[in-house]
């Protein structure tokens, strides 16, 4: 059944990423919200992609094409699903899925309007290439103002079809707990601290840097939990062992419940040093009322003040980092401020509703500019 009016609207996302982070969780949190506000959304990505079988637990229906690299024969295969599906819109992720989707709609007859998401802070080529790839669009998406500023400077873009969308969070799913029920469910020692981060296990989001700090702030009392899997995993254990710390720090994995991690926490810490948009990591946290420590990276600045919602400090410094997460373990009343108005800057600005709102005003302004 359609949106109420008549406007609902057929989108395709397609995903060459094969990985497993904050950018694939997005689109399909957001493709399940729109299927429940009466779109037909769909996902297509490569058939071994994590979010092939991922999708089906989100309730969103996924095609596998072969569209992981720009290749001829992931061209054909687009195009012709394309041909035969007629979305009304492609909303486009990544490089190789976006470069084939231009291709296949410049080809067609009768094509889908684009969509394109940018959803990391590095930089983008001002090259003709890549300029004449976003002006295919008639929309583009960043996950933070930074990330729009950065495209309409570099590829001189339509100010107007540029908007920032922040990723939206589940406010009812991600919210304050007790933390002592939480730590005794996963099993974590009621007398001790903990310290964590909940993220993709990659080198930038920092994690051998706070490894560092943790290693420096000498508190037997203090355990890390490292939430997350990736591809860092190998050089983050033999870092572990090289700081002699593993009985002092978990690694998780994966996890399905990352709010009840989150809940358990005491200081939640994200020393990330590039690539970010606005982080879920740190709008869950946020709602969590949790106390943290992060960088002024990326568009991370648009979710946090330093002094107000989190402390800031300077990326790739373990001593800064160590002395940040010291000070909010050892004053109480500063780490319960900082945490009360994460959880309401949070709750008014970053909500999965919100989010929702905005790309459902995106894709139809795209379809009527097509």
């Amino acid at each position: 059944m359609g949106r109420p009016g008549g406007y609902s609207v057929k989108i395709l996302h397609t995903e060459a990423s094969c990985g497993w982070g904050g950018q694939e969780i997005r689109i399909l949190e957001e493709s399940r919200g729109l299927i429940g506000r009466g779109h037909e959304v769909s996902i297509a990505c490569p058939a071994h992609a994590r979010m092939t079988s991922e999708a089906p637990r989100f309730g969103v229906p996924v095609v596998a094409l072969p569209i992981e690299f720009k290749t001829l024969a992931g061209f054909r295969a687009l195009r012709s699903y394309l041909a035969s599906q007629r979305p009304d819109i492609v909303n486009t992720h990544s490089s190789a899925d976006s470069w084939l989707t231009g291709l296949a709609c410049a080809t067609l007859a009768h094509s889908p309007a684009i969509v394109r998401s940018r959803h990391i802070s590095a930089p983008v080529s001002a090259n003709p290439f890549n300029r004449w790839l976003y002006r295919q669009a008639q929309g583009v998406v960043t996950t933070g103002e930074s990330l729009r500023r950065h495209l309409l400077e570099t590829l001189q873009l339509e100010s107007a079809r540029v908007v920032s969308v922040p990723t939206g969070i589940d406010t009812e799913r991600f919210a304050p707990g007790d933390k002592a029920s939480a730590k005794a469910a996963l099993g974590l020692d009621p007398r001790q601290k903990h310290l964590g981060i909940v993220a993709t296990l990659r080198s930038w989001k920092g994690h051998l840097f706070l490894l560092d700090a943790f290693a420096q702030l000498k508190r037997p009392d203090l355990h890390l939990l490292i939430v997350g899997e990736g591809p860092m995993r190998g050089p983050i254990e033999e870092k572990i062992a090289a700081l002699g710390l593993g009985a002092r720090v978990t690694l998780a994995g994966q996890r399905t419940d990352p709010e009840r991690w989150l809940q358990a926490l005491d200081v939640f810490c994200l020393p990330s040093y590039a690539n970010e948009g606005v982080p879920q990591a740190i709008l869950q946290a946020m709602l969590c009322a949790l106390p943290i420590v992060t960088t002024p990276v990326g568009a991370i600045l648009e979710a946090v003040n330093d002094g107000e919602t989190a402390l800031v400090v300077p990326p790739r410094d373990a001593a800064a980092l160590a002395a940040a997460i010291a000070r909010l373990l050892d004053d109480s009343a500063l780490a319960n401020r900082l945490g009360a108005a994460a959880r309401r800057v949070a709750s008014a600005d970053f909500s999965r509703e919100v989010m929702l709102d905005r790309m459902e005003h995106v894709f139809l302004g795209a379809r009527a500019n097509d």
